[in-house]
């Protein structure tokens, strides 16, 4: 209240002196233009030199009254500029400061004010303002688990970069899967000034398994109590986030409030806006004992360095043992422990005003605080319903939540300008290699899309699978585009075996294939799919890193190397295991051919057998692959000779081989320098005949091609000429890489090529 009252006074001053100065700046120049009694007129015609009463005295006086008339006027516009500045930072005009000092509205840390539970007010209209450095790191602490959880860590994150201005260390306590996905992300992301460390939340599970926890979150919902321990010795201070969190604002000015605290004051909380801990919502509710309202702990500050000295690990511990004798369990995690600590040490809160953290749960007071939508700095989906819960605001949270749910993370890769990034390896090496190529070089965009790092977010739904304990195993391997997405369900009901697909897709459509899998009984009905999102980035599509993505992230012995508009035979799967142990895959270089054909019915009967097959095949029904456009492609299959085949048989590679086969897990990956149309394939299965792979038609093995409008690179290649030139060039000099790498052996392709 004396910060407010100084400021008003401080208001009024600057009021009325710029009221006054103008008064005493007239009466001065009036009281000076009068030379022993008399008005000295200063007009024009009466100060001509030859009037008599004109005087080399009169004349400097005058030029000192304009002087001086020039300096009151300079000072007026100061003033002016003065009182301008102090009604825009009064409160009824501010809307927030983004410059280098954050304006923050103050909490409070009175712990009598606590336990009388008054709310926090939102606004001090004046004082010292905290300030973060403009190179000073922000420390953010996230416990995920799960392939849900790191979905919403991603938007979470997006939200933070948006409006940050400092460099962020994010420090994920992580299970295997979280850390396996994130860790892979952030690597390819390549955002600079973030750094991020892992933490293994497993490792952890000791430290608070103990605990009985009814909540969704399970037991990696107590494991922000452990913070203190698992977190670095060195680290002072973190904010700890839910998941299900969006900012709306830089998060450099809620780390500026750690300024504010005071005395012992270690946690910075807002207030619960439900009920919940009031014990009213229904008959014999019980809750956790809690500080009026309690606290909702999706949001903290932490003090790490001061909770050390207090023995925070020792206060939790002893509170929850005791509250656990007669409540049995946790209702919401950790937040029934802090609220318990809370209740009997009130001095270790600062009440943050609550819109740092606005609970949108059904039945909370949320809208109470905050005036309009744009004062919001942090929303808190914090239902179980998340985006379906009941709020008058709710559009506009949900359209903000779903900006950063759909927003092109690539924009995020901005450098913080003046804020050195800490060197980066990988990010070195890249900009050599790019420095390397000619920028004149008409097939430069083709030589950069091969060091391109695409963002990528493993394991983008569910996954469980755990391979057969027989060793023969083997996964479906493709990649696709949103354009092929209706291939999906066919492709589950034609095979049962688990499927590693790599989907290229911008963050927007990453979110429509999410709502399509979503609504697809046949695709939640199985849960041995990866699908890993490989985000868009430039203008080829990159069909072998998203082969290489597939095949990488493979967890049986063996692949089958197909493409997605491609549909399997009815029991593909079983008969491949059982030409594993045949062809004794395991302990020989083998490729194992699935014959190939094509259909032009959008509409087909599916042969259930070879013998159908055959048939459809004489009726014109069906077609060998290609066979009209690219004979070379798959002609050395022999398909006269698979006719009447009922055992396996070898066959020779020729110029242009591409066919579709099942190989070892350590087989080579796909070469990067082919994009969109071309010899993507061919490449791959020439490098296979130089590690002298034995290429094994099968003889009751198919697959059949679905009919699609032609590609977008198809297209291209069809059309442009310099597109061509540009392929052409990439095969001659894979050829050269070829002969360094195999020798006198790889020969053989320069002169298959000339003879084709």
């Amino acid at each position: 209240m004396l910060g407010v009252c100084r400021g008003r006074r401080k208001f009024l001053a600057a009021s009325l002196t710029l009221l006054c100065i103008p008064a005493i700046t007239w009466l001065y120049l009036f009281a000076g233009s009068f030379e022993d009694g008399k008005p000295v007129s200063l007009s024009p015609l009466e100060a001509q030199p030859h009037s008599p009463r004109y005087t080399a005295s009169s004349q400097r006086e005058r030029e000192s009254l304009e002087v001086r008339v020039r300096e009151v006027e300079e000072e007026n516009r100061a003033l002016r500029r003065q009182l301008s500045l102090a009604q825009g930072r009064s409160p009824s005009h501010r809307r927030g400061n983004h410059s280098k000092t954050y304006s923050m509205e103050e909490g409070t840390g009175d712990s009598e004010n606590l336990r009388a539970g008054i709310v926090a007010g939102n606004s001090s209209e004046c004082g010292q303002q905290p300030v973060v450095e403009k190179c000073e790191t922000i420390h953010v602490a996230i416990v995920c688990a799960g392939y849900n959880a790191s979905r919403d860590v991603v938007t979470l994150v997006k939200s933070v970069l948006f409006h940050r201005r400092n460099p962020l260390h994010f420090h994920l306590i992580a299970d295997s899967i979280a850390e396996q996905i994130l860790a892979t992300l952030f690597q390819t992301w390549m955002v600079p000034a973030v750094r991020v460390d892992f933490y293994n939340a497993d490792e952890l599970k000791s430290e608070v398994s103990w605990i009985p926890n009814k909540h969704y979150s399970g037991i990696y919902g107590l494991m922000k109590l452990v913070l203190t321990k698992t977190l670095p010795a060195n680290l002072e201070r973190v904010i700890v986030l839910d998941t299900d969190i969006t900012f709306a604002t830089d998060i450099a000015e809620l780390w500026a409030v750690f300024h504010k605290f005071k005395g012992q004051q270690v946690l910075g909380l807002v207030e619960n806006q439900s009920d919940w801990y009031l014990g009213n919502l229904w008959k014999n509710h019980r809750p956790w004992p809690a500080l009026g309202r309690g606290y909702n702990t999706g949001v903290i500050l932490l003090l790490l360095d001061k909770l050390r000295k207090m023995k925070w690990e020792q206060m939790w511990r002893l509170t929850a043992e005791r509250e656990l004798m007669g409540m049995l369990s946790t209702s919401l995690a950790d937040q029934d422990i802090f609220n318990a600590v809370i209740k009997q040490n009130p001095f270790l809160v600062y009440q943050l005003p609550c819109f740092w953290n606005v609970q949108l749960s059904d039945h909370t007071r949320s809208e109470q605080c905050y005036r309009d939508v744009s004062d919001l700095k942090v929303i808190h989906w914090n239902s179980p319903k998340k985006l379906r819960v009941k709020n008058k605001h709710v559009e506009f949270f949900r359209n903000l939540y779903l900006t950063f749910l759909e927003y092109d993370g690539n924009l995020l890769r901005r450098e913080l300008f003046g804020c050195p990034s800490e060197a980066d390896v990988n990010s070195e090496n890249l900009q050599k290699q790019l420095s390397e190529l000619d920028e004149d070089d008409l097939c430069y965009e083709f030589r950069r899309e091969r060091f391109t790092v695409h963002r990528t977010h493993l394991y983008f739904l569910h996954y469980e699978y755990e391979p057969a304990s027989d060793n023969t195993d083997v996964t479906l391997v493709a990649q696709l585009s949103m354009d092929r997405l209706q291939m999906l369900e066919a492709i589950c009901k034609h095979w049962e075996g688990p499927v590693s697909l790599a989907l290229y897709l911008s963050d927007a459509e990453a979110q429509q294939f999410l709502r399509y899998a979503q609504g697809s009984e046949v695709l939640m009905g199985r849960h041995n799919v990866a699908y890993h999102i490989v985000y868009k980035e430039g203008q080829f599509y990159p069909v072998n890193l998203l082969r290489n993505v597939a095949m990488k992230h493979v967890g049986t012995p063996y692949m089958f190397l197909s493409d997605i508009d491609f549909l399997p035979m009815y029991g593909l799967y079983e008969y491949l295991r059982k030409s594993v142990i045949q062809l004794d895959l395991a302990n020989t270089k083998k490729a194992m051919i699935v014959p190939a054909f094509e259909t032009l019915r959008y509409r087909l009967s599916f042969p259930k057998s070879k013998a159908e097959l055959l048939s459809m095949l004489d009726m014109g029904t069906l077609f060998t692959f290609r066979y009209h456009v690219w004979t070379k492609g798959h002609a050395p299959t022999n398909f006269a000779k698979w006719r009447t085949a009922t055992t396996p048989y070898q066959v020779e590679w020729e110029a242009d081989f591409e066919p579709y086969v099942v190989v070892r897990r350590d087989c080579p990956e796909y070469d990067r320098r082919f994009v969109g149309f071309g010899w993507n394939k061919v490449a791959h299965i020439m490098e296979l005949d130089a590690q002298e792979y034995e290429f094994i038609v099968l003889p009751n093995a198919y697959m059949i091609h679905m009919p699609h409008a032609p590609s977008f690179d198809i297209t291209k290649f069809r059309s442009n000429k310099q597109y061509r030139i540009c392929l052409k060039t990439l095969k001659e000099e894979f050829q050269q890489d070829m002969s360094r790498r195999y020798g006198f052996a790889a020969l053989k392709y320069l002169t298959a090529e000339n003879n084709s």
